[in-house]
This record gives structure tokens, sequence and C-alpha cells, in this order.
């Protein structure tokens, strides 16, 4: 197992070999040095060694459904827009195509950036258990698949 630490992280290989060279005075010590060296790196790097992430933009979850309201001749459509995770999550972009929309769209929730992504909420972090909400209408329901975000834990 130390084996396979060491050459995932061939830092802590370097950290051995200059702990080799500590003075006499130190080396009785070194054993202790290492371990705790070893210790610390694996807490700080955890969720990378257990194969586990704290968050991801998947865990901002986007749901609608038709309001029974016609704008135009178009349904509307209620979005929720949600974080699942215990982290915030900032800088969520999305793939939106332009927003398409017969009327004004909330754009402190929801914002064209360019011809097809959208920024939720002003770039501003998005919590769990606060979510963001809007609504348009048009011909069909739009996807918002989520394409990259900021987290922050």
């Amino acid at each position: 197992m130390l084996c396979l630490f060491l050459l995932k992280y061939p830092s802590c290989l370097f950290a051995l070999c200059l702990s080799s060279l500590l003075s006499k005075q130190a080396m009785a010590y070194r054993g202790t040095i290492i371990l705790l060296f070893l210790v610390s790196l694996f807490l700080a790097n955890s969720n990378q060694v257990l194969g586990t992430q704290p968050c991801r933009p998947s865990d901002i979850v986007i749901t609608q459904s038709r309001t029974n309201k016609v704008v135009e001749g178009k349904p509307e459509y209620a979005v929720s827009i949600r974080n699942v995770c215990k982290c915030a999550q900032s800088k969520v972009f999305v793939q939106c195509y332009g927003l398409s929309s017969v009327e004004s769209v909330d754009s402190r929730a929801i914002r064209a950036v360019d011809g097809e992504r959208c920024m939720l909420g002003g770039g501003r972090p998005i919590s769990k258990g606060t979510p963001l909400k809007f609504k348009y209408a048009w011909m069909t329901p739009q996807d918002f698949p989520v394409i990259s975000s900021t987290i922050h834990c």
C-alpha cells in the first residue's frame, strides 16, 4: 500500500530521500517525522486518495415544470436550480443556446454569456437549501445541462 501511495505521490518519495539527509540529532526522530508527514499528506488529500470528491457540477440539479400559463401563444415554464451538495458552487455555467423566451427572464437568476452558455445567479455561490428560480416562455422546454462550476468547500 505504501509503495502504491509513493508511486501516486512522487513528492513523498522526495520527502523520504530528503529526510535521509537530516542531521544525526534528528535521525532519532526520522521515523516519527516521516509518519507525521505521510499522515498529514493523507489527510490533506484524503478526497483524492479515497477517489471521492466532495461536490461535482452534477450536484447542481435543474428541474422545470409547465406553469399552465401561456405567454404570446407559448407555454410558460418554471425552472428551479438547486445545489444538493453541502459545499457552495459558484460560476455555474449551463448550456442554453441563448435562452429563447418570449417573456423577459430574470437576469439575476440566469444570463446568456454567449450563443451557447448561460451563467446562473450572476456567478455568485449557490448554496444547499437556497434554490434559484426563474420562468421563461417558449414553444418547448429547454434543457440546461451544467457545463462547469467552481466548488467552495
